[in-house]
């Protein structure tokens, strides 16, 4: 692979910002997941940061892309050039990450959403400027500036370097200790998910069969506690899992291909309900 040679960002990155980046960040993959962080100098645009790439024999085409550290995502997509589909996510003490050329985002453009650590955002493409499937990763300060030694997972890649990380993100104490795909199966995709207290629900899209699955996932699960997972086709009926579980509700999932379906949750009285949308 390549690195990105085009201009991908309106906000300068050249400069070392004095601020310090106070918030820790995990692997943006699924728990246990291990792919290469390089950081390519010279040529890498901007410097300092990281293009997720395959590591071995696993391909990180079509990975889950999860949020490195709670904050607000923010939604983006510029077609076929710079970042492509990216996601911006602001830190409680103002510093920004930013995944680019995902192939699918779990909003729409211009859209907002709160996220915990661990929070699927999109999954890994060659949208925009980009030459072959990989993520890139960026940390910048609160004054816009890059960290060009970003720390994932406690490993630290300056710029020329490469190294292999194994992700944590996710993997208990603090996260989920199932995720959406585990709980609905192969072949499913998250394409939305709603922030409860407690934890958060999901919608997820296989579109090999065009089946829909919801499932609401407790963020520290072990303690049983009365929760809840419904889909409803636009024109059918409701199906609905509930009960008191330890960790998740559902997986509900309807074949709904081409309709707008109504999807949400709960965990104890904290709910959501989804107009209906996603009617592709």
């Amino acid at each position: 692979m390549v690195p990105l040679a085009a201009a991908l960002t309106p906000q300068p990155a050249s400069a070392q910002s004095t601020a310090v980046l106070a918030v820790s960040h995990k692997s943006p993959f699924n728990c246990g997941k291990t792919f290469n962080a390089n950081n390519w100098s010279p040529g890498h645009n901007p410097s300092g940061s990281l293009d997720w790439q395959n590591y071995g024999s696993d391909a990180i085409n079509g990975e889950t892309v999860r949020a490195t550290a709670s904050g607000t995502a923010y939604f983006s997509d510029t077609g076929s050039t710079s970042y492509g589909k990216w996601v911006e996510v602001r830190h409680s003490d103002g510093t920004r990450t930013r995944y680019a050329h995902l192939a699918t985002m779990v909003r729409s453009a211009g859209g907002s959403m709160s996220v915990s650590q661990g929070t699927a955002i999109g999954t890994v493409g060659s949208t925009g400027g980009s030459t072959a499937p990989h993520l890139h990763y960026e940390q910048r300060t609160s004054g816009g500036g890059m960290d060009t030694s970003p720390t994932v997972d406690g490993v630290t890649v300056s710029l020329g370097q490469k190294k292999a990380v194994k992700s944590t993100n996710g993997c208990g104490g603090g996260g989920s200790d199932y995720t959406p795909e585990e709980i609905c199966g192969s072949g499913y995709a998250v394409i939305d998910s709603a922030a409860l207290t407690g934890g958060r629900a999901y919608l997820l899209y296989n579109s090999g069969s065009g089946s829909n699955c919801v499932t609401t996932v407790k963020t520290n699960g072990g303690t049983a506690s009365a929760m809840s997972a419904f889909l409803e086709p636009q024109g059918a009926s409701r199906t609905t899992d509930s009960g008191s579980f330890a960790y998740y509700a559902g997986p509900v999932k309807r074949t709904a291909p081409g309709q707008c379906v109504k999807w949400g949750g709960s965990i104890g009285s904290s709910t959501y309900t989804s107009p209906f949308e996603h009617c592709d």
